[in-house]
């Protein structure tokens, strides 16, 4: 076995976790791709992403509750045994029609503040509903009949840290590049080379393992596997300095807020605020909170708004809040915007054991003052199902894509190379017009799913009450399509797109209020 192929087996047992107070969080010394790409972009834009797991597949329609559609949501053949009562939901600015779980006040308070951002219904063209699988599409950003060995965070970084860790740290870059709290490495964080990391328990441990104090001596045994050996405990060693970043950024940092006690998050985040503060530059901080596959007693039996899930909500909730307060005291919050997603949603159908099954689409979060559109979408129709899914509104790589775009200010070419094509953007960053003159809507007036599409496009719109008049497809040269269209409801039209080729093209619909433009994108 090559030298190379042998760390890439043992890559999981070189991460390099340290101990801050009292839990540990593991610095790649190879950081993933989007680690790399955020390494380089950070270098000029001096920002920060934290990326929040949700393992397990989260149910975001008790998370994000449809005010609008109570009736259905609350009826015993839908959600009755596990739906969040209306009274009990919590309130939105300037949106009537959603609100929150009960135990996520936190969250309340930060979008109510214009720093939280709602995407809607998100997920991909057939989506898998295996752990395993789903997380693997979701951290590297591939098609569902598609596989990738770099993540898509990685890719990205790669592009902009060529060369790493070979040719690092430097007088620019001296600090790691990303940095994971616990101790499974993120698929999201691989790039397309061989990824090493140290594995330690502590700063001081990890300082002597690598030769920043003094430790025993190691006998290294004759033959191959000496060889190995050896060579491992070179680069560790080459990893010195970041030991010595991140035990220095630790010393120099400071939390200002107050975090809630056992709760396993916010232990993690006010790591991340006080590395932050004390000035270590890694770009890109990856954490995981685990529990959400709540197949059965997901709520109590007496009270649905109490209970495993509402546990978890709380959790998320306040330890975001708690974090955001931090990065605001410490004058950093300008910096850094955080983002949460789990692998898959839930059935919009409860199941008699007061669960959720695995799902399709689901809310994804974006925290930070960066946020320009609080609400992304529209709350799904309760009334229009796939299978007792709920159905897709946006690609979660559209979100990605505003991510590396509008945060990270990378152009299309990197941003294509991170996600394998060019996806439309999420339109988090991004004020949503006031006006519509020949243009797209507001965010919330129309949406188009699924997108990317391989077959048929449903658009819905209530500018569609108001009769249409024309419909036109065209591709990026301005060259008109034909294509078959019928409507199966008074506010939306379905389209077919199977006989287009693979490409981008750009929906017309001429309606009685004004002129809808969509994108789509087509794939097989």
């Amino acid at each position: 076995m090559k030298r190379r192929n042998f760390l890439q087996h043992a890559a999981s047992a070189l991460a390099l976790p340290v101990l801050i107070d009292g839990f540990g969080a593991k610095a790649f010394a190879r950081p993933s791709s989007f680690v790399q790409s955020l390494i380089n972009l950070a270098d000029q834009t001096d920002r920060v992403l934290v990326i929040i797991q949700l393992q397990g597949g989260n149910d975001g329609l008790n998370m994000v509750i449809p005010l609008d559609q109570m009736s259905v949501y609350t009826s015993p053949s839908f959600r009755g045994n596990i739906a969040i009562p209306e009274a009990k939901a919590l309130k939105l600015k300037n949106y009537a029609g959603t609100g929150l779980h009960p135990a996520m006040t936190g969250m309340q308070q930060l979008f109510n503040d214009g720093k939280l951002s709602m995407v809607q219904g998100v997920s991909y063209p057939t989506p898998n509903f295996s752990h395993f699988r789903a997380s693997d599409i979701w951290m590297t950003a591939v098609d569902s009949s598609q596989t990738a060995t770099s993540g898509w965070a990685g890719r990205y970084l790669d592009k902009q840290f060529p060369g790493f860790p070979d040719s690092y740290p430097t007088t620019a870059m001296p600090d790691p590049p990303a940095i994971q709290i616990g101790y499974v490495t993120a698929p999201t964080l691989l790039g397309s080379t061989n990824s090493m990391a140290i594995v330690l328990q502590d700063p001081d441990t990890f300082a002597r393992l690598v030769g920043d104090k003094p430790s025993n001596p190691i006998v290294i045994q004759p033959g191959y596997a000496g060889q190995q050996i050896d060579f491992i405990r070179q680069q560790q060693a080459s990893s010195v300095s970041y030991a010595g970043q991140i035990k220095t950024a630790a010393g120099k940092g400071k939390n200002l807020a107050t975090y809630p006690a056992t709760n396993t998050l916010a232990s993690q985040l006010k790591i991340i605020a006080r590395l932050i503060s004390g000035g270590l530059q890694t770009k890109v901080y990856y954490v995981t909170l685990g529990g959400f596959d709540n197949h059965a007693n997901q709520v109590d039996a007496t009270d649905t708004t109490t209970g495993t899930h509402a546990n978890l909500l709380r959790t998320l909730s306040d330890a975001i809040l708690a974090f955001q307060t931090d990065l605001a005291e410490l004058k950093l919050e300008d910096r850094v915007v955080g983002m949460t997603f789990s692998e898959f949603g839930r059935r919009a159908i409860s199941n008699g054991s007061r669960g959720t099954d695995h799902g399709t689409s689901a809310p994804m979060f974006v925290f930070g003052t960066a946020i320009k559109s609080p609400m992304v979408g529209k709350n799904p129709n309760l009334s229009d199902l796939d299978n007792n899914n709920l159905k897709m509104q946006t690609d979660f790589r559209q979100v990605y894509a505003a991510i590396l775009t509008d945060w990270f200010g990378t152009d299309a070419s990197v941003e294509t190379a991170a996600l394998f094509r060019d996806f439309p953007v999420a339109t988090v960053f991004r004020a949503a017009p006031q006006t519509v003159t020949a243009v797209e809507p507001l965010a919330t007036d129309a949406r188009l799913y699924p997108n990317p599409a391989s077959g048929e496009v449903v658009l819905e719109s209530d500018w569609l009450y108001k009769g249409i008049k024309s419909v036109q497809v065209s591709d990026m040269q301005g060259r008109y399509m034909s294509l078959s269209t019928s409507q199966p409801t008074p506010g939306s039209v379905r389209f077919n797109v199977g006989n287009l080729p693979i490409g981008n093209y750009v929906l017309q619909v001429e309606t009685g209020q004004g002129l809808l433009t969509k994108r789509i994108m087509v794939t097989r």
